[in-house]
């Protein structure tokens, strides 16, 4: 039997996510954010009052079937119309979940029934059934450098010139109405063998999960290894400037409950792993170090290698062991059959 994991997150940080889980189990488990509203995404929200569907199509792109349909399904679902008309940036995946969307209205079922076309290895679900809007607070825009100002909108927070120093999630209500988790993803972070945050927008679409009350809870009462995937570079906007403890300095401050297993970083990325290393004590975990950078792509990460840093921050020593472990784990797979000895 496969073992349960559970990634959240959004946009291209989940999708790498979800492709190394891949390499180490088949029972994988997006859960994705859904407070979008820029693009394709964006305009469909509005227009429609439907879920942002352009992070759960990358997501469900991710776990589809390698198979001949299962490509020609993803190519399809990832293409852009061009020109200058009203579907002009439109991705044809969108357009199939918003019309999924209006049809069926429940979207745990629409992302099943889409998951059919894709041949989907696991599950895609919503972090929330309805769209959600962030606000953060953020210093450095006024003459006051100290001064906070309340940007509201995932793409203005992810492109202020300012520092971001907290977020807040709001219901479709607007301000004073607490978001309610999906139950399909709370009920599977509660049951999952590991939990996955980050990589990913980290004020956007990593910490929103830990805003929600329902995942909340269900990330701090889960039995699951939960281990943080650290982002390969400060992203311009939301983190610039930020050192890797940092991140999770902002992690612990938005969820203080939480308790994390282990944290994952590119050794290439820590300046002084020293300091990493108390961070992720301060948080109850274990860094461990290892080149998980694409060779020559140093803002991108390599599949292959953060499979290994997963197994490696599930079974073997920290820092830069995780060949070691690797093995370790294959050699022990393939003597049970395949299935890995995750606890």
């Amino acid at each position: 039997m496969s073992p349960r994991a559970v990634a959240l997150g959004g946009g291209h940080g989940l999708h790498v996510t979800l492709t190394a889980l891949r390499r180490v189990t088949d029972d994988v488990t997006a859960v994705v954010t859904v407070a979008d509203d820029g693009g394709s995404s964006g305009r469909l929200r509005r227009e429609l009052g439907l879920l942002p569907p352009g992070d759960l199509r990358k997501a469900m792109v991710a776990l589809a079937s390698d198979d001949e349909a299962g490509a020609m399904w993803s190519a399809l679902f990832q293409h852009r119309f061009g020109g200058t008309g009203a579907l002009a940036g439109h991705a044809v995946g969108n357009l199939v979940l918003a019309g999924l969307l209006e049809q069926l209205g429940d979207p745990v079922a629409v992302l099943r029934e889409a998951g059919r076309l894709l041949g989907v290895r696991g599950r895609v679900l919503p972090m929330c059934t309805e769209p959600l809007e962030i606000e953060a607070d953020v210093t450095g825009l006024d003459e006051d450098a100290d001064v906070p100002r309340r940007i509201r909108g995932q793409v203005a927070i992810a492109t202020t010139p300012g520092r971001v120093q907290r977020i807040r999630l709001h219901g479709p209500g607007g301000p004073g109405e607490a978001p309610r988790g999906c139950p399909d993803a709370v009920e599977a972070v509660l049951g999952a063998d590991v939990v996955l945050l980050g990589p990913g927008s980290w004020f956007t679409s990593v910490l929103p999960h830990l805003l929600v009350p329902e995942l909340h809870d269900a990330l701090v009462r889960t039995p699951a290894r939960k281990v943080v995937v650290l982002n390969l570079v400060p992203q311009p906007g939301e983190t610039a400037g930020f050192s890797p403890e940092l991140h999770l300095d902002v992690l612990s401050e938005h969820a203080p409950r939480l308790r994390v297993d282990a944290v994952i970083a590119d050794a290439g990325a820590v300046p002084v792993p020293d300091r990493l290393r108390r961070a992720a004590a301060a948080l109850g975990a274990e860094a461990h170090l290892a080149r998980i950078a694409r060779e020559g792509t140093p803002d991108r990460h390599d599949p292959a290698a953060l499979a290994s840093s997963i197994r490696a921050a599930l079974h073997g020593p920290a820092d830069g062991a995780t060949g070691a472990s690797s093995r370790t784990l294959s050699d022990d797979s393939e003597t049970r059959g395949g299935e890995a000895p995750w606890r």
